[in-house]
């Protein structure tokens, strides 16, 4: 079944201008119906498990997918749905919320660049390094409890240095084998009210809810200021950001599950060639198991 998606028309390009406000929250779908959602869904997450099983054979790359949005935005259900059909053994989920006190101990990338991913496997961050340009740009007091040396707050020029940092990383990254795949899921205010009533009005998506989130809302504007600035800054050739619009979940998936997909495709990989040597080996062993029959 040919689906419709074009990962470039959701790609930031480099040195692009973000307006949040020019990108949709929601699209035409590419599925007419549920059953087709699910079998667009079903054959993409099938043909991802085949070339994750070929990446971690191949041994050459490591692929990091990052998700970023707002609350209720369908982070969770996106990495669930979509990365259902891939092998454990190759692919880690991290969640980074609060710093601890000894990540604080730190710089503010230390505590991710102890679970990228290897070679040979798929790394996911569930929120990321970005929060520093994010939720501590929008709380600027969160800084304070960093232990920066007096004279390095400057709010005039953090943000800036922190995004070079980040695409200094990136870019290092992208040179060693690791391919960065990273998605702001772009849900609007409305969908967002909309989906926190449902987490109250059903019991089982209670535990989904907080006060803090409500909070947060308070401060929507700031965090797409935040958002566009980011976007604008760190979004490259070598590790491009997606725009995702999220008022549909669905479509969302079909959309995040496309682009990881062509990314994988992008990397060339095959299984690696079995030499003369080792070929008589295998024979050997064959022989002798073949005897024991």
């Amino acid at each position: 079944m040919v689906m419709k998606i074009n990962p470039k028309d959701f790609r930031v390009k480099e040195g692009e201008r973000v307006r949040l406000k020019k990108w949709p929250t929601l699209v035409k779908p590419v599925y007419k119906s549920k059953e087709q959602y699910q079998e667009l869904l079903e054959e993409q997450v099938a043909e991802l498990s085949a070339l994750q099983r070929l990446h971690y054979a191949s041994n050459r790359y490591a692929v990091l997918v990052i998700f970023q949005a707002m609350d209720a935005a369908g982070k969770d259900g996106a990495i669930r749905h979509v990365m259902s059909g891939v092998n454990p053994q190759g692919c880690q989920v991290f969640s980074f919320k609060h710093p601890s006190a000894a990540e604080l101990e730190h710089d503010f990338l230390w505590r991710t660049t102890r679970d990228l991913p290897e070679r040979g496997r798929i790394g996911i961050f569930n929120r990321s390094y970005y929060e520093e340009v994010l939720i501590v740009r929008v709380h600027p007091e969160i800084l304070q409890g960093q232990g920066l040396p007096d004279g390095m707050i400057d709010e005039k020029t953090i943000w800036q240095d922190r995004y070079r940092s980040i695409v200094d990383m990136e870019n290092h990254l992208y040179r060693n084998g690791t391919r960065i795949i990273k998605f702001f899921l772009h849900l609007s205010e409305e969908e967002q009210r909309k989906r926190f009533l449902d987490r109250i009005d059903e019991p089982e998506k209670n535990w989904k809810f907080s006060l803090a989130d409500i909070e947060e809302r308070k401060f929507w504007g700031q965090y797409m200021q935040a958002y566009e600035d980011c976007l604008s800054a760190t979004s490259t050739k070598n590790a491009s950001w997606y725009v995702v619009p999220a008022d549909d979940k669905e479509n969302a998936r079909l959309i995040v599950s496309r682009v990881i997909l062509d990314t994988f495709k992008a990397l060339k990989m095959r299984y690696p060639k079995t030499d003369a040597k080792r070929r008589q080996e295998l024979l050997s062993i064959r022989q002798r198991l073949a005897k024991q029959g």
